[in-house]
């Protein structure tokens, strides 16, 4: 826990993502570097920040600005909750986000409340990836027409699309949707993570029909609580979650989580293990698809990141550098594409 010289440059998670970029600093504040960035917007297609509103309005930087500069520019915004309305220089990070939108309302167990929530948020990796390709789309336009564009998008606004269920639940049926855990809201049952063999092992199931349901039981060897009455069709096991999920528990506690997964998928029944980092890494599927990356950063060491999300056979991605450090590429950008002096 020494956090050491420059700390910022060993940052799991920034690390994790900020391959294949360059860094390169400017003091935004000062006449000359706002002078730097004007040269810099020449060279861009470009320009994407993510800042509260009144920031960038401080700074006297504007689509108006850059498109002054290049007249065919791409500028996205990315705000916590837009650029115009009451709440547009409110800060955020991914918690305020969710709790603004409801959603750590619904995520959690059944029992608890959202103080027990962890700090992983949907939120900010969709607002990342609209953002990519609005990006896209955007300059497709331009191929098409030769225009730029200002865009803007809403993290808050973004991350409601993806709680359609629980909007229409309310608006058609005046429902406010609480907890569920791991259950399924849309009536597969059991559905959840289950307790196996050993202390902190998991193995998620999820039956949707009665066709999955006979190759689970086929899987248990068709104990005598399967045969109940409660359990003769899926909606009947959806009403009985609690009991049929204390009879699915023992069942699954008695195995290793590796064997109840391909016990039940050879039974066609969709389940896997509840993996922790180490599982992640010694997966037998995953290292046969090579996604692990093995990368040496100058500050952090050796490590393997997670690979590529996608496999292209004409384009494949490829790594070309490891994750950047603070400033390392200003004398990059400075001389080569700037043309400053020493």
């Amino acid at each position: 826990n020494d956090p050491g010289d420059r700390p910022w440059n060993r940052c799991p998670s920034f690390n994790n993502l900020f391959r294949n970029k360059k860094s390169v600093t400017i003091d935004l504040r000062q006449p000359k570097g706002k002078e730097i960035l004007r040269r810099l917007i020449k060279t861009c297609d470009i320009f994407y920040e993510n800042n509260v509103t009144e920031t960038m309005d401080k700074l006297g930087i504007s689509y108006e600005m850059l498109k002054g500069i290049r007249p065919d520019i791409i500028m996205v915004r990315v705000p916590a909750y837009g650029n115009k309305g009451p709440y547009r220089n409110y800060r955020a990070l991914g918690v305020h986000l969710e709790s603004v939108i409801g959603h750590s309302m619904i995520r959690g167990y059944r029992d608890s409340d959202p103080t027990t929530n962890s700090a992983i948020y949907m939120g900010d990796y969709a607002a990342g990836a609209q953002g990519a390709f609005a990006v896209m789309a955007a300059l497709h336009y331009r191929k098409r027409t030769g225009k730029g564009q200002l865009m803007e998008i809403s993290q808050a606004e973004n991350a409601i699309s993806f709680l359609g269920e629980t909007i229409m639940d309310y608006t058609l049926n005046g429902r406010i949707q609480k907890t569920l855990g791991n259950r399924n809201m849309f009536g597969s049952a059991p559905c959840g993570a289950f307790p196996a063999k050993g202390e902190n092992n998991w193995i998620n199931i999820t039956v949707s029909t009665d066709t999955e349901w006979d190759g689970l039981c086929e899987a248990m060897g068709h104990p005598d609580w399967s045969k109940d009455s409660r359990y003769t069709d899926q909606f009947s096991r959806w009403q009985s979650s609690d009991q049929l999920e204390v009879h699915l528990s023992d069942w699954t506690s008695k195995y290793e989580k590796y064997d109840v997964f391909h016990m039940l998928q050879k039974h066609g029944v969709p389940a896997g293990p509840v993996m922790d980092a180490q599982d992640c890494y010694s997966d037998p599927h995953i290292r046969d698809r090579k996604f692990f990356n093995k990368i040496t950063h100058v500050e952090a060491g050796t490590h393997e990141y997670p690979g590529f999300i996608f496999k292209m056979s004409r384009t494949p991605p490829r790594l070309r550098n490891a994750p950047c450090r603070l400033g390392e590429h200003n004398e990059y950008v400075y001389k080569n594409i700037l043309k400053v002096s020493d």
